[in-house]
């Protein structure tokens, strides 16, 4: 009877320990690893949010940039580190193309888990404001009297924009080349220099360009109209029902990450990204904010593994 006691005792102390150590997640700054270089669109986000989750969790949250290889050096740095919390990954959509133009990435995905997503932003069909193209129908028209004569840029196959108009041009069944940048900067330069016929660009990078009578955006990716252009109809309305071409962003933990831990991760993330200070600034980026459950994370995830994988195959689509 005195055993069964000091075994009862034992095990409330134990699991009083337990939920105290839990509970004081976190005691040490965190982490987060932006797969990019500084100065983008994902690490300026990443930033915005750190500064704020810092905040929410009572700790300094630090960013810290490791670029290279479309993003899969900084993924596989936190795919390898440990589940405790105090390392976060903000990826971008080339976490979902890369697996599909890499023989073969440093890291399974397995080894991370979707925590959340952070905002969806849409793109923009852009053209220099003297071109001959007055709508994407021009476009399309002329495309399909001069196969092949027509180019369009992006700012490498890992992106989304070269996605985006790969899908443009499939589903419209149109010859044209693709031209290869480093970056989306030096590729809308460009487009601005009449070197390129078009891109999709970000709509951040596009929208004020427009006014000063540079550039003309002819349609947006998105199936909503854009509030940064909510003059231009997009591609799902005009051309091809159904349409929609996205850049994202989310975070991720390394996998066996406690599930307390996690929680306590998540339930800041979705305060902050649903604060009307975050909302505003995604929303003078051209996005949207989106705090989404791990599960509805996962599910976009394996949305946009398929599309991709299904438009790299049929474009037969390489690494630049």
């Amino acid at each position: 009877m005195k055993t069964r006691t000091l075994l009862t005792t034992f095990t409330a102390l134990f699991l009083s320990y337990s939920s105290v150590t839990q509970a004081a997640f976190p005691e040490r700054p965190i982490t987060i690893v932006v797969p990019y270089s500084p100065g983008g669109a994902a690490d300026t986000v990443a930033r915005l949010i750190a500064n704020e989750l810092g905040d929410k969790l009572a700790t300094n949250v630090i960013v810290e940039n490791r670029p290279g290889a479309s993003g899969t050096i900084g993924a596989n740095n936190v795919a390898r580190a440990k589940p405790d919390g105090y390392t976060i990954l903000y990826d971008a959509t080339p976490y979902s193309i890369n697996p599909h133009l890499f023989a073969k990435l440093p890291f399974d995905n397995k080894a991370l888990e979707p925590l959340s997503l952070v905002l969806l932003a849409a793109n923009a069909l852009i053209v220099r404001d003297d071109s001959p193209y007055k709508d994407v129908n021009d476009l399309i028209a002329d495309a399909k009297a001069n196969p092949g004569k027509l180019n369009f840029a992006s700012g490498g196959s890992g992106t989304v924009q070269r996605l985006a108009s790969e899908l443009f041009r499939q589903e419209l069944d149109l010859e044209m080349e693709h031209i290869p940048y480093k970056s989306g900067g030096p590729a809308i330069v460009d487009v601005l220099g009449g070197q390129v016929d078009f891109m999709f660009a970000t709509v951040a990078a596009s929208a004020p360009l427009v006014s000063p009578g540079k550039l003309r955006v002819l349609a947006v990716s998105s199936p909503e109209r854009s509030a940064l252009l909510p003059e231009v109809e997009t591609v799902s309305e005009t051309v091809i029902p159904g349409y929609e071409a996205y850049e994202w962003n989310g975070m991720f933990v390394p996998a066996g990450t406690p599930e307390q831990v996690k929680e306590t991760l998540h339930a800041a993330i979705v305060e902050v990204v649903n604060g009307e200070n975050i909302k505003k600034r995604l929303s003078d980026l051209g996005a949207q904010s989106v705090a989404s459950t791990p599960n509805e994370f996962s599910q976009f995830l394996e949305e946009q593994d398929k599309k991709w994988a299904q438009v790299i195959e049929v474009g037969n689509i390489k690494l630049d």
